[in-house]
């Protein structure tokens, strides 16, 4: 997919950040409003926005612009990208969402629920577009799909199969920021982690804490974390932490011990190639297949709205096979088709806080 928008910048006047998006193709001016322009009803432009870490941090960004290149490729719609800049504030991304939505992008997606506030003011201004909210259901409209996600249910599996792998009886969760999406993750680890072997040891740590959001956008956090556990004898760990995880997998894969990946199969990631073969598996987040739903659901003319969750029934999430040595270890693989089975048929009900 060819980069339509890219701003990378929010320090501009709004007006200049529209004319940058405008750039994507023509709009109309909606007579019902003399301060915006009509949404493409055909879901000919649609748009993303991304979360902290942007395009390439190899995990929950990359995840949704493959589900904006697929909807270019497949339905043949104009895709805009926009970008986070460090330190922003809601009313960053209130101009960020206002332009998109200005240039006549429908839909327009925020990645992550930091853009709840912004979205919750923008959807009033643009009753006419569609705006999807991944990763949060605390604001809501007719004309917003809060695309939500079981976490807890693929980081199961995942703590699953690092007590299976696991040679120390120890392994590491390390948390981007320190707040409830990614309390869901660390729970659900945990909690398959002790399901298996009730003597493990797993070592938790976050890397932030709110407001401080860069424990999703620093490897370098992630690689100190990561080296704190290995040095306590953790050789598997999972980091649900955004472009930080890259770090936490770096340190992993440098001292020959297992990493998990987190959002996209990250065995697969190309920014990730020097470390593959030491990523065990990836919790896997549909966000790619949400992104294109909703956009497409805009596309033929009925649009997603309300909650749309996806788990691991439907495959919304799920643990990765790519890596050949995973697939070979049977007990492991086996220990996570069973236990995914008892998640689904309702034995294991997996918590979804610490």
């Amino acid at each position: 997919m060819r980069r339509i928008t890219r701003i990378t910048t929010v320090g501009i006047a709004s007006a200049a950040l529209a004319l940058s998006v405008t750039a994507c193709g023509k709009s109309s001016t909606d007579s019902g409003s003399s301060s915006s322009t009509s949404p493409d009803a055909k879901g000919g432009k649609a748009a993303i926005a991304y979360d902290i870490g942007g395009r390439g941090d190899q995990s929950f960004n990359d995840a949704a612009y493959a589900g904006l290149k697929k909807a270019e490729d497949e339905l043949g719609i104009k895709g805009a990208e926009a970008e986070p800049s460090s330190g922003e504030g809601d009313a960053d991304k209130v101009a960020r969402l206002t332009a998109l939505a200005r240039a006549g992008n429908n839909p327009v997606i925020g990645v992550g629920f930091a853009y709840a506030p912004a979205i919750e003011k923008v959807s009033k201004a643009y009753p006419k577009t569609t705006f999807g909210l991944i990763d949060d259901t605390s604001v809501t409209a007719p004309n917003i799909a809060n695309l939500v996600f079981n976490e807890e249910q693929g980081s199961y599996l995942a703590g699953v199969a690092a007590a299976k792998a696991s040679k120390t009886g120890t392994v590491g969760f390390i948390g981007g920021v320190e707040v409830p999406l990614i309390k869901k993750f660390e729970a659900g680890f945990a909690q398959g982690v002790k399901d298996t072997n009730p003597k493990a040891k797993v070592l938790v740590q976050y890397l932030t804490q709110p407001p401080n959001f860069d424990g999703f956008s620093k490897p370098d956090l992630g690689k100190a974390a990561a080296q704190g556990q290995l040095d306590k004898g953790a050789d598997v760990i999972y980091a649900a932490a955004g472009l930080a995880g890259s770090g936490s997998i770096e340190a992993a894969a440098t001292a020959g011990k297992w990493a998990i990946g987190v959002d996209s199969d990250q065995y697969n990631q190309a920014g990730l190639a020097s470390y593959k073969d030491h990523i065990l598996t990836s919790v896997t987040k549909d966000v790619s297949d949400s992104v294109f739903n909703v956009i497409k659901s805009v596309k033929d003319g009925k649009p997603q709205s309300g909650e749309i969750r996806y788990g691991l029934a439907t495959d919304g999430v799920g643990l990765a096979d790519s890596n050949p040595a995973y697939v070979k270890m049977t007990d492991v693989t086996a220990a996570v088709a069973k236990a995914k089975q008892d998640i689904i048929d309702g034995k294991i009900t997996v918590k979804t806080a610490p």
